[in-house]
């Protein structure tokens, strides 16, 4: 069985007033994360929603601009996103994971979770292509998954995400579709 790990769609990354974000592009990809996300709820497989969740005075701010500060509106997933979540959060088949580093599956209960549910593959999404997607794929596979990346289904505020697409293939060799 596969999952869907929506990675850091949240209003800080996405938003135009947002802490830290990708903006336009990251906006261009949420209508396709969200039908992605209903295709997998109407098949019954499991959705990540991974969220960065940073403590008010986290060290990451000394490296970035402050974003996903617990319990702001920065940390709530964007737009049709978080409507979606609203209404399906309680569902078996729908997770929240907060994580308080780039990759996923980094002293959190996400691989044990989704190996409790049969999963063995995992397609990785959401923003930013470079850092956090890139980071929980390597978690992924570290952990056993096969790993699979939709183009349209990531963004980053850099020119890089092109490149690292090509090096989860390279490395981990995860399908690109």
């Amino acid at each position: 069985m596969d999952a869907l790990i929506v990675v850091d769609m949240s209003n800080d990354f996405v938003h135009d007033k947002g802490g830290l974000t990708a903006g336009k592009p990251a906006q261009d990809i949420v209508d396709n994360i969200l039908n992605k996300v209903k295709e997998f709820d109407k098949e019954d497989k499991i959705i990540v929603f991974a969220m960065d969740a940073h403590e008010e005075n986290d060290k990451h701010f000394n490296l970035w601009p402050k974003h996903n500060v617990k319990g702001t509106w920065g940390q709530e997933l964007y737009g049709s996103l978080n409507d979606w979540y609203k209404e399906n959060k309680n569902k078996d088949n729908v997770i929240w994971i907060d994580k308080s580093e780039y990759d996923a599956f980094y002293k959190t209960d996400l691989a044990e979770r989704l190996k409790n549910n049969g999963v063995d593959e995992v397609l990785v999404c959401g923003v930013c292509t470079d850092i956090c997607v890139f980071n929980t794929v390597y978690g992924a596979y570290k952990e056993g998954f096969k790993t699979k990346v939709d183009k349209n289904l990531c963004a980053t505020f850099t020119d890089n995400g092109e490149t690292f697409i090509n090096q989860m293939n390279a490395i981990y060799k995860t399908e690109i579709l």
